[in-house]
């Protein structure tokens, strides 16, 4: 049986009805709201993330400019830097109470030639290379020795002279620093070695000397001769891996009457006590220097003298007097042989003026010197130019 209820007790439940209905309206609007004004953690907006920068389009960077590569003028060697110095000449007592002499391994040139009384003198050239150890001992000077130095434009260093080089030095006013007339206090005694072979300088003290006496002491970087590409590369042969010489034109090893293996000389300048050797060094390339069988030595460093390039030219001599002075011919042309890699070459020696430097051609083509330091020795050719010479295997 249903329950009836009166108007009033209706009208109370639909209030109260209604009034959930709208509590239940609210609580979803309120909770629709809050979701809208919180959305879900999935849903937060992250931070603007920028897009990834496009590589900056650079002009590619040049490379540096490859460091200048500077040639001494007498020996050819790579430097750092010019070279542009005057060239300084020293005159090097040879006698045996003067060696070891000091300085000479330092040198870019080094000349040998008779001076008188069975003995020679070497002529030591300095340009591209400084030091401070002592040059010496130090010696006269002749004629002959001058006109290497004119051929060098070079400040020309020595203690005394014959009578015809110091009338040359004073009539065609040589640059030079001598010990004995304007530049004393530019050299020293040793007390080692007794007088006259323990006189000594240096290239501070010619450089000071020179500078006292108004010479110019600034030159040219130009090479003096011509050089091969590189130390171990040649002008006479070319090498072939590690025991083969191929001669220019030719076929390995031909035994070619102007090209023979030499690995050693032997350059007696015909006198009856001295001679001067050199051995051929494969591993560094260049010929070892000997006297008398003995290591030739600088006193400075305890090096044994070598040379890349020996030459060995002839030219007329004529003794001059009782002393024994000589006068040497040095322009016009001559024979040569030329050493270098452990091969001979014969070429010809060429000075057209007293200014000029000595060059050495074959067949009008003036030849390449392997890079470093040369020995020239310059022998009579009178009885032979060929009878002061040995050299082979």
């Amino acid at each position: 049986m249903r329950r009836r209820y009166s108007w009033k007790t209706l009208w109370r439940k639909l209030q109260r009805r209604g009034a959930l209905a709208l509590l239940a309206s609210s609580l979803a609007c309120t909770a629709a709201a809050c979701q809208q004004a919180k959305p879900g953690a999935a849903e937060q907006p992250s931070a603007e993330t920028p897009p990834p920068a496009k590589p900056v389009s650079r002009a590619q960077e040049p490379a540096p400019p490859p460091a200048p590569v500077y040639r001494a003028p007498l020996t050819g060697l790579a430097l750092p830097e010019k070279a542009d110095s005057r060239p300084v000449m020293v005159m090097v007592n040879n006698h045996p109470s003067a060696r070891p002499q000091s300085g000479l391994s330092q040198a870019d040139l080094l000349y040998e030639s008779l001076a008188e009384g069975e003995i020679t003198r070497l002529v030591a050239v300095f340009q591209s290379r400084s030091f401070s150890e002592p040059i010496g001992p130090v010696r006269s000077i002749r004629p002959y020795f001058i006109e290497l130095g004119k051929a060098l434009g070079a400040i020309q260093v020595h203690a005394g002279g014959s009578p015809d080089a110091y009338a040359q030095l004073a009539q065609e006013r040589i640059p030079d620093l001598d010990e004995i007339t304007n530049a004393g206090p530019y050299f020293w005694r040793e007390s080692f070695r007794k007088a006259p072979h323990n006189l000594y300088t240096s290239l501070d003290k010619i450089r000071a000397g020179a500078d006292k006496r108004g010479l110019e002491r600034s030159g040219t970087d130009a090479a003096v001769f011509r050089f091969a590409e590189d130390s171990t590369g040649v002008g006479a042969v070319e090498t072939l891996g590690t025991d083969q010489t191929r001669l220019p034109g030719t076929d390995a090893k031909s035994g070619a009457a102007d090209h023979e293996e030499a690995p050693k000389i032997d350059v007696t300048f015909l006198l009856k006590s001295y001679k001067v050797s050199y051995q051929f060094d494969a591993a560094t390339h260049l010929y070892k220097r000997f006297i008398n069988g003995v290591k030739h030595i600088d006193l400075n460093n305890s090096e044994q003298l070598a040379a890349a390039n020996v030459i060995v030219m002839g030219t007329d001599h004529r003794v001059l007097d009782s002393e024994g002075r000589q006068e040497v011919r040095l322009t016009g042309t001559g024979s040569a042989i030329l050493f270098q890699q452990g091969v001979m070459r014969r070429v010809v020696w060429k000075r057209d003026k007293e200014n000029d430097p000595i060059r050495y051609y074959d067949q009008g083509r003036e030849v390449s010197l392997v890079p470093g330091q040369t020995h020239i020795l310059i022998v009579p050719v009178k009885p032979s130019f060929e009878g002061h010479i040995t050299y082979g295997p």
